[in-house]
């Protein structure tokens, strides 16, 4: 069609697209997918193409698409007042109601939410007030951050330097020195097979105390991490880890950032992921889920203890130099407002640990048994396809590309996945609104694939 191919041309020649091979792009080496609209788990591009989008876009539209709810919200939010800023006290009414919303489905302990745009700048904010919490209480050499190998945190100088993923560092001179790197909490891949979960969390929590050890704990300001690791493999952690890891960190006195961005708002089959595995976090960041991606919005809820250290240090040095044009924008607000009331309406944090348990088995019904499937792993509305030696674990070449060769025949079958970086992982995070039929859809397609493209 002329439209389509004046759209393919532009798109070469105008969009710099995130997370993208530039080069092969603009010289039409990759496809130009064109998308057009969407509804509930489907969406469809310019050629009138349907894709059944089992990654929920970027794990974020968990409401499911064509929500009018809010579309109308946005529109009459837009009509009414577009714009203001949160400077200096300033507010709106859907961004003090969604204040409220958010803390309603806080875990214990939480005291404010600051907005912002996207979970990279909601973990920029995150650490400048690590910084600043750390500085009031006279502990200025208290700043490093440990994070974990796998983790995602962002792609800013800060965040990218926080995700522990080699392509985000890679020619960008990160990661920064103020942040060191632990252990990934990845049972498939540990270093001895024979290991049990008990065996790898306590492994894990001695690399910890050793890493706390070697740098001083004088040094360290605070801990980074997922619930459920993301886009470094969507790896759910041992059993035990959480507790574990907790109790290295309050001996130590070192703050845990909860990185909810993904599991926030029931992806996990529970409100927060911090809910899920009993975690106690110092600080929240929240974003995808928060408005079903229908309009940019991310958040960092900051907890008590934080919050007082905070307000003592305005007593002490004036207004916190700190903010956004766009915190706490009333569109995003709006959006956020209208898709937690849908969340909660519709009952999508029970059906997405109910047909996310149903999908998971279902494909290890399917497809657990081949050769090649090394682990099939998740939790709620999470599941991942890990390629292997399914008898030794061992992992392939990459150069073979397996993972990413599964995901194109998955998508030939009308199916989206994501083939998760470094390795050969099928990643599938569809919208909370999944049912038993699609979630049937999405594993008749995968063992189609999986038998295509590995026999």
């Amino acid at each position: 069609m002329l439209t389509n191919d004046q759209l393919s041309s532009w798109d070469r020649e105008n969009f710099f697209h995130p997370s993208t091979h530039l080069a092969a792009h603009a010289r039409g080496e990759t496809s130009s997918r064109i998308i057009k609209g969407g509804e509930g788990v489907f969406i469809e591009d310019r050629d009138g193409k349907r894709f059944l989008d089992a990654f929920a876009g970027l794990y974020c539209v968990n409401v499911g698409y064509g929500r009018q709810e809010i579309a109308e919200a946005i529109a009459d939010q837009a009509r009414e007042l577009a714009y203001y800023h949160a400077y200096v006290g300033h507010g709106t009414e859907a961004s003090i109601t969604l204040s409220k919303m958010v803390m309603d489905r806080a875990p214990a302990g939480m005291s404010k939410v600051y907005f912002g745009l996207s979970g990279s700048d909601a973990n920029e904010t995150n650490i400048k007030l690590i910084w600043y919490y750390n500085n009031i209480l006279g502990r200025p050499e208290k700043k490093k951050i440990i994070s974990r190998w796998r983790g995602y945190h962002g792609s800013g100088l800060m965040t990218g330097s926080l995700t522990g993923l080699g392509v985000f560092h890679k020619k960008f001179d990160l990661p920064l020195t103020q942040v060191i790197h632990t252990d990934a909490p990845y049972y498939f891949r540990r270093p001895d097979r024979t290991m049990s979960e008990a065996q790898f969390t306590a492994h894990l929590v001695a690399e910890l105390e050793a890493l706390i050890e070697r740098e001083g704990a004088d040094t360290i300001a605070a801990f980074i991490g997922e619930p459920v690791l993301g886009t470094g493999g969507l790896v759910p952690p041992p059993a035990g880890y959480w507790d574990a890891v907790q109790e290295v960190l309050a001996k130590h006195d070192i703050l845990l950032v909860a990185d909810e961005v993904v599991t926030g708002f029931g992806r996990l089959g529970t409100m927060m992921g911090s809910d899920h595995y009993g975690m106690r976090p110092d600080i929240i960041t929240i974003a995808k889920g928060l408005t079903s991606a229908y309009a940019p919005l991310s958040g960092s809820i900051i907890g008590d203890k934080v919050w007082q250290v905070l307000m003592q240090g305005t007593d002490e040095n004036g207004p916190l130099g700190h903010g956004w044009t766009y915190s706490a924008h009333p569109i995003g607000a709006a959006a956020g407002i209208a898709n937690l009331e849908l969340i909660d309406r519709l009952g999508l944090v029970k059906n997405a640990g109910e047909v996310g348990s149903y999908f998971r088995a279902a494909l290890i019904d399917r497809i657990g048994n081949h050769p090649m499937v090394g682990d099939i792993r998740g939790e709620g509305m999470l599941a991942a396809v890990e390629f292997a030696d399914r008898d030794t674990g061992k992992l392939f070449d990459p150069n073979d590309k397996v993972g990413a060769r599964v995901v194109g025949a998955l998508l030939a079958e009308g199916v989206i996945a994501r083939a998760m970086p470094e390795g050969d992982i099928a990643g599938f995070a569809p919208p909370l609104c999944l049912t038993t039929q699609e979630a049937d859809q999405i594993v008749d397609a995968m063992g189609k694939a999986v038998t295509e493209t590995l026999g």
